[in-house]
């Protein structure tokens, strides 16, 4: 049985909290600032602090203007706040987990600001995505963590130009460049690497509430950035009235999870809190990660199958609404051809679900669709761990579904839309780029089933 690790996003999540949690569940922080060192870039120094956040002890990481002459864990926490620049604001502004605040405000954490500002404590240099995967490459990570530290910086980068429309040559790089944000990916990326778990979930995220002040303006929370990220993946907003996740964060745990749910059947072993900067009352302002042994049956879970059929809807309206079943969180959708009653021909709608989405889709069967009734049962499905893999090709980086049980890879098949967008670019067929890919993820991980 391999391990499991599974974010536990109930107050959100930030790039500080996940490197934090890590240092709490025993990350050294000697071999977190040797990682950050093979970088070979200036950045300050870095250090851990045990704090309390709503009487739960946490550890919070901190990242410096000036490198500290005893850079080890400190018994006190700091006001600064690093972290976080959204991919919307000016370069020299960045935001903390929680409202931002003064030293009055830290002194008083029940004063929480309407609305937050965007500050920081020292001015960083920002640096390009070529800069950046440059240093990457001289870095102390692995071939494959290096891959995955590029990639995850490629998509703050996308998701910045989808914003803004603008193509992602031409963005301008303020989350992606900066130095707190080079740390914490990175930072993330060691540390992850050093767990070693075969298997990562995340609970949903809490993305807080309220609104937030960016330099293009007010945006509800979370900002379009951070919501970006997090597309398709289940959020909820919480009673704290702050942004909890940041695009930093929402980057992390998106990138890394396979699955989003409730805690799994698990043995815990070892229990980390990462602190976010402000110490919210009565909700402790923590990422909690659980690391623990996959019970035997972890990969059975409960589902739900919801059915009807149709015989008398436009068949336009099919595609639509198989899109709307998955948005509303539909593991699975779709249609078969049925010969029903007085002959007519007709179509069955199947759709898997987590059992407590079986409402809101049955909601939208009836809404969409001309059903007068829907079927449902329970049931149970063994699957295989699932996560995606970036695989550095000849052709570009693409990234793999990897299916595994106990640690032992079963299948892997390349993404079918990084396939088709090279194919795309460089005029190739689409099984001429899918052979490329499963020769490189071939030359570089064990056999399947080895």
């Amino acid at each position: 049985m391999g391990k499991t690790l599974y974010f536990d996003c109930f107050s959100g999540a930030s790039g500080d909290m996940v490197i934090g949690a890590l240092l709490d569940l025993g990350m050294p922080l000697e071999g977190l600032k040797a990682a950050l060192g093979s970088l070979a870039i200036e950045y300050g120094g870095v250090s851990a602090a045990r704090v309390l956040r709503a009487g739960v002890s946490a550890t919070k990481f901190h990242v410096h203007a000036d490198a500290q002459p005893d850079d080890h864990a400190h018994s006190h926490d700091h006001s600064h706040s690093h972290d976080h620049s959204h991919p919307h604001e000016p370069a020299a502004r960045a935001h903390s987990h929680g409202p931002v605040h003064s030293d009055a405000d830290e002194r008083n954490p029940s004063a929480t600001p309407a609305v937050r500002t965007h500050v920081h404590a020292h001015s960083h240099e920002h640096h390009s995505l070529k800069e950046i995967a440059e240093y990457i490459g001289r870095s102390a990570l692995s071939a494959e963590g290096k891959a995955r530290a590029v990639h995850l910086f490629e998509r703050l980068a996308e998701a910045e130009a989808a914003i803004h429309a603008t193509p992602v040559e031409q963005v301008h790089l303020h989350e992606v460049g900066a130095l707190d944000s080079i740390i914490d990916i990175v930072g993330a990326v060691h540390g992850l690497e050093q767990l070693g778990a075969s298997t990562i979930l995340s609970s949903a995220l809490n993305v807080g509430s309220g609104v937030v002040q960016c330099a293009h303006g007010t945006f509800p929370v979370p900002a379009p950035a951070t919501v970006r990220l997090l597309q398709g993946v289940p959020i909820y907003s919480g009673t704290v009235a702050a942004e909890l996740v940041t695009p930093t964060g929402a980057l992390i745990v998106t990138g890394y999870a396979s699955a989003f749910g409730p805690l799994p059947e698990m043995r815990v072993s070892g229990i980390g809190y990462g602190a976010g900067t402000r110490d919210f009352k009565g909700v402790p302002n923590v990422l909690r990660l659980l690391v623990g042994e996959g019970a035997p049956g972890a990969g059975t879970e409960r589902i739900v199958s919801l059915e009807c059929e149709i015989d008398d809807m436009n068949p336009q309206l099919f595609g639509p609404l198989m899109d709307r079943l998955s948005e509303t969180g539909a593991l699975d959708v779709f249609f078969a051809a049925v010969q029903m009653k007085k002959n007519r021909p007709g179509t069955l709608v199947t759709v898997l679900a987590p059992p407590e989405k079986r409402e809101a889709l049955a909601a939208v069967l009836f809404t969409h669709t001309t059903t007068i009734g829907v079927r449902y049962q329970e049931m149970l499905r063994d699957r295989l761990d699932r996560e995606i893999r970036p695989v550095q090709t000849p052709l570009g980086l693409i990234r793999f579904k990897v299916a595994s049980r106990d640690g032992r890879v079963m299948n892997a098949a390349a993404e079918f839309e990084d396939c088709a967008r090279i194919a795309a670019a460089s005029g190739m067929a689409i099984k001429d780029v899918q052979a490329i890919a499963i020769k490189a993820w071939l030359d570089s991980a064990p056999p399947l089933r080895a």
